[in-house]
């Protein structure tokens, strides 16, 4: 892939992309998007891609939208915009929909769409002085990146309402406190540890954790026997698999399980 805002390399399971526009603050901007939703569909079909870590380059993870590009737009702002979220919610559409585990790693500041994508990632790593907030309306506009999906899930509608409506910044601590992110490590330990927890996600029993994932996040919107019923669907397929009956075996044998992700 040719990509001029995002740097993306793969080894030993593990996909790492890294926004590489610390100069624009990792900011949303059409090509950004478009790269974002090519990596995601890389990440998507190859086998050898068992979890993700995505970390930023420069002191902002992500800065939100390039309302510099916005401007520069004019009056076709708004189609610009419109065809700028085909790429950036189709990226997080297919982050959350590909059975693989998706890990972010936050340094300093998350704003705006840049917010709005670290409540979709699956586990999120962020660093002591990391700060959060929604920014929309401080704009004049309303939330976008899914965030009306993932955040209000994550930490509630009052605080959704909260953050969104008062522009309100979170810190690190907060963050951890509502449920936005997993857990707090040192600024300088970010990108190391969401490495790391995304390496022992890939060394695990890959097929089982991907699948769990999509089994969570699916009971989450179902009625109780739909849910109950695809359960039963994936546990029995993970049953059939290496890693179900290694599982097993090791359990029995009081031995560490060896897995191979599949």
């Amino acid at each position: 892939m040719d990509l001029t805002t995002i740097d993306y390399r793969t080894g030993d399971g593990v996909a790492h992309v890294r926004f590489n526009r610390p100069e624009g603050a990792n900011a949303v901007t059409p090509t950004f998007a478009a790269e974002l939703r090519s990596v995601m569909l890389e990440i998507e079909h190859d086998p050898a891609v068992k979890a993700v870590s995505v970390t930023a380059e420069g002191k902002v993870f992500c800065a939100g939208g390039d309302l510099k590009v916005f401007s520069a737009a004019g009056h076709g702002m708004p189609r610009l915009a419109s065809d700028m979220l085909v790429d950036f919610h189709g990226a997080i559409y297919k982050m959350n929909r590909t059975p693989k585990p998706f890990v972010a790693g936050v340094g300093g500041a998350a704003g705006g769409a840049g917010l709005s994508i670290v409540s979709a990632f699956d586990l999120v790593v962020c660093g002591e002085s990391a700060k959060f907030t929604m920014a929309y309306t401080r704009a004049g506009f309303t939330p976008d990146g899914t965030s009306s999906y993932f955040l209000a899930r994550h930490i509630g509608l009052r605080r959704m309402l909260d953050l969104t409506l008062t522009n309100r910044v979170l810190s690190a601590d907060e963050a951890e406190a509502w449920g936005l992110v997993n857990r707090v490590v040192p600024d300088d330990q970010v990108d190391s540890a969401t490495a790391e927890l995304a390496q022992q996600l890939a060394d695990g029993p890959a097929w089982a954790t991907g699948h769990a994932k999509q089994v969570i996040y699916a009971g989450y919107e179902s009625p109780l026997e739909q849910a109950g019923e695809f359960e039963g669907v994936v546990i029995t397929a993970a049953m059939a698999t290496h890693d179900g009956r290694e599982g097993v075996s090791a359990f029995l044998e009081k031995r560490s399980p060896k897995f191979e992700g599949r």
